[in-house]
């Protein structure tokens, strides 16, 4: 058996074992390739040992087999060389188009050593060809190639090239694919994106800063609105907590003084959403410490202008006329409590109080809608609307809050403080006995929903033991 048969069947027989020993898919496809390349050279060989063929035949595929049994060694070799052996995966700098242009640069390499004569004539002519026909083709794939080993960006990553926000979907030889916020798919030429600038939003982290700006009266110390905005943002979800906002002047503007809000989150494409969650904060903590956003006013609206409602800068007089903790308050009275109260409003999803938080108020629901969670339990314990009122234990015994509201949808509440319903009680001490029996019944069925009460502790020992805390944190 001639010598370039045998060296063909060991290469043949060293392919196929190698395929079986690995477990990456990757190599085993590049060794099925060698091994059909070596049972050509072999199949090849043997004909050329065994038929009779013209000389200038045989020199023809004698140059073919050298070329079959370089290209297969070279592409054994590759496989062998840059993918781990016993992982299945493909190394990040070496996808599949930088290891087809390796196997083909040095292919080209040792073919043009082994056909010299016929590869030098032809050489300088097919070079200018190729290059004027495929010169963007070629600016486009040696681009690729470059992204593909540096790796600015991986598929899933949210950049910006050109100007052109979206998340990488596919990298390709000739182009770079992207998925806009907006749905559209934007296809970059690499040669282009070889050339522009690229924002990686994804790397090193993918924390990402976000700022956005408000303005504020020059009436009100800076200090007292940075505080402001962090208790807004404080519990805010879709932003990062374990970096705090931070709140900075930013300048003297014509109308107000201009705040910037500096904020993290984890997802670039959820940038524009926790602006405006954070907007939308600022604007409803402003509201309930009276604080202005000043503007230039150029046109004067009429009230009924859109559809949304005005927002209330007043308490109605008969806001507490339905409320049955006020219900033995004369109209009088219950008039002096609206005047120490204060309107406040807050928006779907905020935080009125949170259980364990110190507190000195109570809360009315005018308009809206408001969920009560306990700690410990699954799920909402109570829905509170038009007319419910809620924190009156921290109003009366100063505790801290027995329960965690939030706000539903926009809710309009009127908030009551210890020292505006002491001086309103005092004309008229009967009415903490009544306001302590509505109180202690509700502590009872909150205990219920946390299931500590017990038989020994009756509603009217509650009562009695409620109504001596009451008298002593009012001072009665």
């Amino acid at each position: 058996m001639p010598v370039r048969v045998i060296v063909g069947l060991a290469f043949l027989v060293t392919s196929l074992g190698l395929r079986r020993a690995t477990i990456n898919r990757h190599i085993r496809g590049r060794l099925v390739l060698s091994a059909v390349l070596f049972a050509a050279y072999t199949v090849s060989a043997a004909s050329l040992y065994w038929l009779s063929v013209p000389d200038d035949t045989r020199q023809t595929l004698e140059a073919i087999n050298w070329l079959l049994i370089v290209f297969g060694v070279i592409n054994l070799a590759v496989a062998l060389a840059i993918n781990p052996w016993r992982i299945d995966r493909i190394p990040e700098r070496f996808p599949n188009i930088v290891q087809d242009t390796i196997v083909i640069a040095l292919f080209a390499l040792v073919a043009t050593l082994i056909l010299r004569d016929r590869v030098m004539a032809t050489t300088a002519v097919g070079a200018v060809v190729i290059g004027l026909a495929l010169q963007d083709t070629l600016g486009n794939f040696f681009a690729g190639l470059a992204i593909q080993v540096e790796k600015p960006f991986r598929v899933g990553d949210w950049v910006t090239i050109g100007g052109q926000d979206g998340m990488v979907s596919e990298v390709t030889w000739r182009a770079t694919k992207m998925r806009t916020k907006s749905g559209n798919f934007v296809v970059v030429p690499n040669s282009v994106l070889a050339r522009d600038t690229i924002i990686n939003y994804c790397e090193p982290t993918r924390s990402l800063r976000l700022q956005v700006e408000v303005g504020a009266s020059y009436e009100v110390p800076p200090n007292v609105v940075k505080t402001v905005i962090r208790q807004a943002l404080q519990n805010a979800p879709e932003i990062l907590h374990d970096r705090g906002p931070e709140v900075l002047l930013g300048e003297f503007a014509n109308s107000s003084i201009v705040y910037r809000v500096r904020f993290w989150i984890n997802d670039f494409e959820a940038d524009e959403r926790a602006k405006d969650l954070v907007r939308s904060l600022i604007y409803y903590a402003f509201k309930r410490n009276n604080i202005t956003i000043p503007y230039p006013i150029q046109v004067e609206l009429s009230a009924d202008e859109g559809s949304v409602a005005p927002v209330r800068k007043t308490i109605a007089a008969d806001t507490l006329a339905e409320v049955a903790l006020f219900s033995p308050l004369s109209a009088a009275e219950r008039a002096a409590l609206i005047a120490v109260a204060k309107p406040v409003q807050y928006a779907a999803g905020e935080t009125i109080v949170r259980q364990g938080e110190p507190g000195r108020s109570l809360f009315v629901v005018v308009h809206g809608e408001a969920s009560v969670t306990l700690s410990g339990t699954h799920g909402e314990v109570a829905r509170l609307r038009n007319g419910d009122v809620f924190g009156e234990m921290s109003l009366l015994t100063g505790e801290p809050r027995t329960a965690t509201v939030l706000a539903a949808v926009d809710c309009d509440l009127v908030e009551i403080d210890a020292d505006g319903f002491r001086s309103v009680v005092m004309a008229n001490p009967s009415v903490i006995e009544h306001v302590t029996t509505v109180a202690s019944t509700r502590r009872v069925e909150l205990d219920r929903h946390r299931e500590t009460h017990t038989a020994a502790a009756s509603p009217t020992e509650i009562r009695r033991s409620l109504l001596e805390r009451v008298r002593n944190f009012l001072r009665l």
